[in-house]
């Protein structure tokens, strides 16, 4: 063990990551200015993910091998449990970064004595090859700091196409361990958001970066790009311990109460859509008629086919329409989602 302590530590939380991992690596290990470690936590993966982590050449990548899959929170937390950096930041292991980015960031949230700091992020689809910066520059411009009621304002599902769950934020490691934060392991999907909106409530100051670091690729098969039932009540309930534990301001008070408002009509929303797809015209009413905003989500061309659907139910006397196809596409989620997204 050294008692060198470097600016940044990385972790990045990997599953079967052999095709992206060294991307990201490499991006890490390309930051000027900085000193850096990148912790890679192999959450028991059955591809190559362990042997390049562990077989990297630059002593400055370290493995950590969990004894289980745990999920990205259990593998974040033992890469911040493993982490000796001033500063640590989440890395995904299918994105990476633009080489000035840490340095920009320290930089910005030394000048205004902040424990954290955010930045903008550069979508790129490599499914169609498209790139495109996540949220416009002069509006976070006009936004120095990212408070907790404007954080929890911004996590609403199904409301925009992106958040600010998105960001990628580092934080001051000191701060990290003075209030013992740690991920949600219980969050498959969201434990980025529950862990950002915990530290803004512990008095965290988070200073805003407009421009583009962090590169967020999309993938076919990303699990931040599927809703499902489960994960959401899993987000509600983890939203449920956090309003118990934290103190909050009118404004923040507000946010949270609509947010929760949001999270069970996205629940409702979806036994909507698995009552289409069984053809169950009494459980679709019934929804319907307790819950009248879930409806609401329903794309028009997936609505008309529903009226038809439910016609010919009543009617039955003729065949059934085609059963909706739904996804559940999720443009808007709250963090993290995107952990492990490959």
């Amino acid at each position: 063990m050294t008692d060198f302590i470097p600016d940044v530590s990385f972790v990045i939380a990997a599953y079967n990551a052999e095709d992206t991992l060294e991307r990201a690596i490499d991006s890490a290990l390309a930051q000027g200015a900085v000193s850096m470690e990148v912790i890679v936590v192999d959450d028991c993966s059955t591809d190559g993910t362990r042997e390049i982590a562990g077989n990297h050449p630059d002593p400055r990548v370290r493995l950590v091998a969990m004894p289980r899959n745990g999920g990205p929170g259990a593998a974040r937390n033992a890469g911040l449990d493993a982490a000796r950096g001033r500063w640590v930041a989440v890395l995904d292991s299918d994105d990476a970064l633009r080489p000035d980015r840490m340095a920009r960031l320290i930089a910005r949230a030394e000048r205004a004595e902040a424990q954290i700091v955010v930045d903008n992020l550069d979508v790129i689809r490599e499914d169609i090859g498209t790139t495109a910066t996540m949220f416009p520059e002069p509006m976070l411009a006009r936004m120095p700091l990212l408070t907790l009621a404007k954080f929890i304002a911004s996590n609403m599902i199904f409301q925009s196409e992106h958040n600010f769950g998105y960001m990628k934020p580092i934080f001051e490691r000191a701060f990290v361990e003075k209030h013992h934060l740690r991920f949600d392991e219980t969050l498959r999907i969201g434990e980025d958001y529950i862990f950002l909106a915990s530290a803004l409530a512990r008095g965290g100051v988070c200073v805003v970066e407009p421009t583009a670091g962090y590169l967020y690729y999309i993938r076919e098969g990303s699990i931040s790009r599927v809703l499902r039932q489960d994960h959401v009540e899993a987000m509600l309930a983890a939203d449920t311990r956090f309003f118990a534990e934290h103190p909050f301001g009118a404004a923040a008070l507000a946010a949270q109460r609509r947010r929760t408002r949001n999270l069970k009509d996205v629940i409702a929303f979806l036994k909507l859509v698995d009552s289409i797809k069984g053809r169950e015209l009494q459980s679709m009413l019934k929804i319907a008629c307790l819950n009248p905003r879930a409806v609401r989500h329903l794309s028009m061309p997936v609505f008309a086919r529903f009226r038809r659907l439910a016609t010919s139910l009543r009617s039955r006397r003729q065949p059934p329409a085609p059963t909706p196809q739904l996804s559940s596409p999720l443009p808007n989620m709250g963090a993290g989602p995107h952990s492990n997204k490959g």
